[in-house]
This record gives C-alpha cells, structure tokens and sequence, in this order.
C-alpha cells in the first residue's frame, strides 16, 4: 500500500509537469527579463506552502541569478517582513497582508506574483487587484482549477491538478527551471544547471 501510494505521488506529478504550457514559460522568462532591463521590481507572495515558495524565490533571484551581474534583480518576497504583516493582520485584516505592503512601494511596470494552490486566496485576489489598477504586470501561479486567480492575471501558469502538495511541487520545479533559464541567457550555459557549483565543489 505505502509503495503504491508513492508511485501514484510521483505519477502524478510527472503527469502534471506534461501538461505545462512550454509556451506560457517562456512567456514568463520574457515579462522577468524584461522587468530586469527595466530595472524594475518583481513582488511575490503567498500563504503557507506558497509563501515558503516565495521567499525561496527572492533568495534564489538575489543570490543564485544576481551573483555576478552588474544590474541585480529586484524580486521582493511580501511573506518576509513578519512584524508587519502581523501587525497588518492584527489591526486591519488579513485579507490586507499583500495589499497593504504594495501600496507603499508598487510602481506601474512592476511585476506582482500571487500564488494560491486553489487560486481563491482573498489575500492574493486582493493585491492582484491593487496591482492591475496600478498598471503592474500580474502573473498568478494556481493549481486545482485555477480560481479567481486564473482569470485575473496578465500570464497565467496553471498546473492542472487536484492536489495541494503536488501544485506546490511544481510551481517550485517551474521556478527553479526559469531560474535556470534566466542564468543561460545572461551568464551563458557553463553557469546554468549548477556547473559552476560542482566545480568549487569539487575543489
């Protein structure tokens, strides 16, 4: 039964990475490196596993992407400033942890990523929102069957499945692909798929 289950997991996620539009990717390395030339700034966010998404992401764009480029990117994770989203949440509502941060900074070309497994977060909804009023490129990340958040965004990157932890994992697969492909096309190949990693590494 236990091995069942993880072939069953592990099938299913192969699945779903099938089923990505390659297109779309692409698409969303374009609006990223676009966004870079124009020095611009990338905002991410979202709850529980999502948010742990984003915060990753900030770190990988910071260090793993920037490492060495004359203009770094600019990519903001809204999940890590505990004290004021706590305080959001504690004295308006936590429906307004996202909004509230993007009013302060968000400028019209900027780009805003919500994630939401189920694409209904009112959180993300509403910043997405905010985002779209204020001229910003939006971008949702969604599993399940999209949600409000499929239909709200400029580039949506759906993974069709009805499964939580599944939609996590792949939105992390396509963001550390993008990442990936972000290095090739700035740094070259011989930075991109950890080659220069495993040769200090090595060392």
């Amino acid at each position: 039964m236990s091995k069942y289950k993880y072939t069953e997991y592990i099938n299913t996620l192969k699945k779903t990475l099938e089923n990505i539009s390659i297109n779309k990717l692409e698409e969303l390395t374009d609006l990223f490196l676009e966004c870079h030339k124009n020095n611009k700034t990338i905002y991410i966010f979202g709850n529980g596993g999502s948010g742990a998404t984003a915060s990753h992401v900030a770190g990988d764009f910071m260090k793993g992407v920037s490492y060495q480029l004359k203009n770094a990117f600019k990519v903001i994770s809204l999940n890590d400033n505990m004290p004021g989203i706590m305080a959001i949440a504690n004295d308006l509502s936590y429906d307004d942890i996202f909004i509230e941060q993007l009013k302060n900074t968000l400028k019209k070309g900027d780009i805003a990523i919500g994630i939401s497994g189920s694409g209904n977060s009112k959180n993300v909804l509403k910043a997405i929102s905010f985002a779209n009023k204020k001229n910003a490129i939006t971008i949702g990340f969604t599993g399940y069957k999209g949600g409000k958040l499929k239909t709200s965004v400029n580039l949506s990157i759906h993974a069709p499945v009805i499964d939580m932890e599944v939609t996590e994992d792949i939105h992390m697969v396509i963001f550390h692909a993008l990442k990936q492909q972000i290095i090739s096309k700035l740094k070259g190949n011989e930075f991109s798929m950890g080659k220069k990693y495993e040769t200090r590494i090595a060392n």
